[in-house]
């Protein structure tokens, strides 16, 4: 699976950037997707991410309420609504997919396809 990761860029604290991921290669098997992020000299993080045979949802808490994870299927497409931006979001973003199904589908250490990477910097 390529994934291509895009939409990144500078916004202001409260405002908002829409992210997305497109998706190539063997999707039929892609079970999960998810986007993490690792703000600068800190470590990566999971900031959402779907299973796609019942689309369940996770969230870490810090973007609860303010980020949406969804998925275009037929168009191998996933997105990251990110509204009420706020500096601490200041990070590279991943998108990422995985063959793995299972109750850790959030988790990063599951996942083997992973974009290049998309900056977003908040500014307060």
């Amino acid at each position: 699976v390529q994934l291509q990761a895009s939409g990144g860029g500078l916004v202001q604290a409260g405002g908002s950037l829409r992210l997305s991921c497109a998706a190539s290669g063997r999707t039929d098997r892609t079970a999960a997707m998810g986007w993490f992020r690792q703000p600068p000299g800190k470590e990566r993080e999971v900031v959402a991410a779907i299973r796609l045979h019942d689309s369940s949802t996770y969230y870490t808490t810090s973007v609860k309420g303010r980020f949406t994870i969804s998925r275009e299927g037929a168009k191998n497409m996933m997105y990251l609504q990110m509204n009420s931006l706020k500096p601490e979001d200041t990070a590279v973003y991943y998108c990422a997919a995985t063959y793995y199904a299972g109750p850790r589908y959030y988790e990063g250490r599951e996942y083997g396809y992973w974009g290049q990477g998309t900056l977003v910097t908040v500014s307060s």
